[in-house]
């Protein structure tokens, strides 16, 4: 049997939720905008599996290493793409099927919870006030658009101190690597999510305290019951040392 991560005790926990890969599948938009960015400055645009590793770092760091030798050429291509994320590309996403349900149920049981996202902080809070579940949530840190604060480690510290949280007290949950190394670095228990843009290795490797497979299984493992959902199994991953 997989152990429970601890209930929130009194409302004090909070949970960090990354936003793509996590609580949207932002696939179509972030695609399109890769290529949108890249044909603006007569670059090959690589195949769609390809363009889908991009989706969790911070968008300035991969077109500076897709351009080593031409940091204008990345800042250009980095303006092309936020013009047509503001534009369209925002919009252009999915909720993924009981995740809603899940941030409610948290919610009521009790957690304080927050959006922290490597996503320009601008479009991360126009997304999630569009969510049906958006108002569930008390904040919403992303990066600032000069690029000062892009980091998983740096987003996580600006959430602690927004909330007034300490980081023994709080959850990181995503799925990718950014999300869990994030959380070590601040010696702060995670959980990788399995229907996201990582994989099962990925999230283990980077050290994530748990990994589960659905919306359900994270809250069983955050032993919250669901209102009607089916059991779901949690898949145990390698605890921080």
């Amino acid at each position: 049997m997989t152990a429970a991560l601890p209930s929130a005790d009194a409302g004090h926990d909070a949970l960090f939720f990354d936003l793509d890969g996590t609580l949207i599948d932002s696939e179509a938009g972030i695609v399109a905008g890769i290529g949108h960015a890249l044909m603006a400055v007569g670059a090959a645009v690589p195949a769609r599996e390809a363009l889908r590793a991009w989706i969790g770092p911070p968008m300035r760091d991969s077109l500076a290493l897709l351009f080593p030798d031409d940091p204008d050429r990345a800042d250009r291509a980095l303006a092309a793409y936020r013009a047509y994320y503001d534009r369209t590309g925002w919009r252009e996403h999915l909720i993924y099927p009981g995740i809603g349900a899940a941030v409610r149920r948290l919610h009521e049981a009790g957690y304080r919870l927050a959006v922290v996202t490597s996503k320009s902080e601008r479009y991360a809070r126009r997304i999630v006030e569009t969510l049906p579940f958006g108002a569930a949530f008390d904040d919403v840190i992303g990066a600032s658009d000069d690029g000062a604060r892009r980091y998983k480690r740096e987003l996580i510290a600006e959430a602690l101190r927004r909330l007034d949280l300490v980081a023994s007290a709080c959850r990181m949950i995503g799925d990718r690597r950014m999300d869990i190394e994030g959380a070590r670095q601040h010696a702060m228990r995670s959980v990788g999510v399995l229907w996201g843009f990582g994989d099962a290795a990925e999230l283990r490797a980077a050290g994530a305290n748990l990994l589960v497979e659905s919306p359900t299984a994270l809250l069983a493992a955050l032993t919250v019951p669901p209102d009607d959902a089916p059991a779901a199994s949690a898949c145990p991953a390698p605890h921080m040392n």
